[in-house]
């Protein structure tokens, strides 16, 4: 088995899973630095990485969200066959960037100034409400919040 030491950028492809004996694995998409000279239809590389560390394990669990870019560190595992994805184990781990649009995860509380609102991931209604408590209304998704915020600061005069 041919087995290499080194550091892989990539994006986080799906949330983090649990494992076994409190280890965790995600996959990471890594295209390659020269990505203009493939073809468009070139596929990506996916590598499946693991990890025990506790630390890791953490971060990967309570912090990672897809779309992030990370720096993966740690020993590389050849596939046998081709069509199966190589193997990181991973021994240190690196955050370079975030992913654009927080993944939602149950039910989240997020703040538009003086106003709160509620992202539950089981519907697209959200709930928007003052900082103080006073109920502003349903936005039938999020792309609606902005739109009644504005109806309810004309309304109201601008002060939540």
């Amino acid at each position: 088995m041919d087995t290499k030491h080194c550091a892989i950028d990539g994006w986080v492809d799906a949330l983090p899973v649990p494992g076994p004996r409190d280890t965790v694995s995600f996959d990471l998409v890594v295209r390659p630095a020269d990505i203009d000279a493939l073809d468009d239809d070139a596929p990506d590389t996916i590598v499946t990485c693991t990890s025990g560390d506790p630390r890791i394990t953490h971060e990967l669990l309570n912090r990672i969200q897809p779309g992030d870019l990370l720096r993966a560190t740690g020993t590389l595992v050849q596939p046998p066959t081709p069509s199966e994805h190589a193997r990181l184990t991973v021994d240190a781990l690196e955050v370079l960037d975030t992913a654009l649009v927080p993944v939602l995860r149950e039910m989240v509380l997020d703040r538009y100034g003086d106003y709160v609102v509620i992202f539950d991931a089981d519907t697209d209604a959200v709930p928007v409400f003052t900082t103080h408590g006073q109920w502003v209304g349903l936005a039938d998704n999020p792309d609606a919040i902005a739109t009644l915020i504005d109806i309810h600061e004309r309304v109201n005069g601008g002060d939540a």
